[in-house]
């Protein structure tokens, strides 16, 4: 397996997180995304959208997101279980990890890539290029601080997001409250749920930037 990285950006930090919790060692390259390696004909034959992460499987399958690469782990490497042990814990996992990509993922990435001047023509990922709307940017700061409040009172009554361990939701959680850190959204002071989950979380040698 080959494993397509760029070490700055949020969505293949969830792959980097996933594959330390599973205690493996896949050979990686980093893509430079700020010199534009994946808008280059040698990036785009692997993956045609253009984005990270990839995983390039031995057979030369590829997988182009990280909701493929995630799925692909957890049935390759079953252990340790990110993902569910029964239909019931598969839905509600999946249910938290939706939440907390849409939610808080999305939303920050809203606001960053339609306000970052670095950003300007290129507000949505992949090979097709558009203009940023400043509207969306004020949206999606407003969808950050709403997940941030909702992600507290989750999380005042839960030790992980998706029960009582750690799974592929509370990956993509702290990647996102993370990534809201770029955009200036941080969890108030009296947010006690949020943030004794951070300091649970953060101890992760995998979550460790």
């Amino acid at each position: 397996m080959k494993f397509y990285d760029c070490a700055t950006a949020p969505s293949p930090r969830r792959v980097r997180i996933f594959i330390a919790e599973k205690e493996l060692d896949i050979p990686t390259v980093q893509v430079d995304l700020r010199a534009g390696e994946h808008l280059k004909d040698e990036f785009r034959a692997i993956n045609p959208h253009a984005t990270v992460p990839v995983l390039e499987l031995d057979d030369g399958t590829t997988l182009l997101d990280s909701n493929s690469i995630s799925i692909y782990l957890e049935e390759a490497f079953p252990e340790p279980n990110l993902m569910g042990r029964d239909a019931t814990e598969k839905a509600v996992i999946a249910g938290w990890n939706r939440f907390a990509e849409w939610e808080g993922l999305a939303a920050a990435a809203e606001c960053l890539r339609n306000s970052a001047k670095g950003m300007k023509g290129r507000a949505i990922t992949g090979p097709v290029s558009y203009e940023q709307i400043p509207d969306l940017a004020e949206r999606g700061r407003q969808r950050a601080h709403h997940f941030i409040n909702e992600l507290n009172a989750r999380l005042t009554d839960s030790a992980f997001l998706a029960g009582d361990r750690f799974t592929v939701a509370d990956i993509t959680a702290v990647v996102a409250v993370d990534f809201m850190k770029w955009i200036k959204v941080e969890a108030p002071e009296d947010a006690y749920g949020l943030k004794r989950w951070c300091s649970d979380v953060c101890l992760r040698p995998g979550v460790v930037n």
